[in-house]
């Protein structure tokens, strides 16, 4: 699913390949590396700080990103925000195991982003490595879920929330992100159960947001604007998989 990891030191497990490192580009946010055009995106609290930035685009634009920041804010006034309980996940059966908060992005979807996109990720490694990954503030990456081989699912952001899984800062406002454990370049890692829950899992977020459970709106981590990974990859059964998402959908 991510930027291939630095080497682990020796004696180390190896880092899985989850998550996207943070942005090189000027202004950019941990996780939202680049635009829906791939290029680095300037932050909206630099265009609203001032400086250069606001300079370059004049005053016309720095009022439309103001604007636009507030438009995003307002639910965080008190009393407007969605309540939340700690450890509360947003799929039954799943099982939260808390990403650091160096890892998303407290947000208040979808009635500050519009959700309309579910992203497909393998973590190149095990289920309980990528949980461990997602609690680490270094990696500065994280899914709203994780898959394990044999169904079980961690839920590690709020769908509320803005995870850093995509590479991309429009898309990681408008999708919720899926994890799987295992590696492309083995299809044994995609076993029934997996694709299951998975299925089902994907079938209550489409619900949830009124997205079709079909393949513009359920995409895979390499179709993503700038993406540089191949996830979920070649061996990833799509037609069975949205068979199993639609079933699924049929029977709530």
């Amino acid at each position: 699913m991510s930027d291939a990891p630095s080497p682990a030191p020796s004696g180390s497990p190896p880092r899985p390949a989850t998550g996207c490192r943070p942005g090189t580009g000027a202004g950019a946010r941990p996780g939202d590396r680049t635009a829906a055009d791939g290029r680095p995106r300037v932050r909206r609290r630099t265009l609203l700080l001032g400086g250069a930035a606001v300079a370059g685009l004049g005053a016309a634009g720095a009022a439309w990103a103001a604007r636009e920041e507030l438009e995003r804010l307002w639910w965080r006034m008190p009393g407007v925000a969605l309540p939340r309980r700690e450890g509360e996940v947003d799929h039954p059966g799943a099982h939260w195991v808390a990403a650091s908060e160096a890892n998303f992005r407290r947000a208040d979807r979808p009635r500050d982003y519009l959700v309309d996109r579910v992203v497909i990720h393998v973590v190149q490694g095990g289920y309980d490595s990528a949980l461990r990954a997602f609690r680490d503030p270094e990696h500065r990456a994280a899914t709203h879920y994780v898959v394990r081989e044999d169904g079980r699912i961690a839920q590690t952001v709020r769908e509320l929330d803005v995870a850093f899984h995509a590479g991309n800062r429009a898309y990681n406002e408008r999708s919720v992100g899926i994890e799987h454990a295992g590696w492309v370049d083995r299809p044994e890692s995609f076993t029934m159960a997996m694709y299951r829950a998975s299925a089902g899992l994907t079938a209550a977020i489409c619900a949830r947001y009124g997205m079709e459970p079909d393949r513009a709106h359920v995409i895979g981590h390499i179709e993503v604007p700038g993406a540089d990974h191949t996830d979920p990859g070649p061996h990833w059964d799509w037609d069975r998989y949205l068979r199993m998402v639609r079933a699924a959908g049929r029977g709530r």
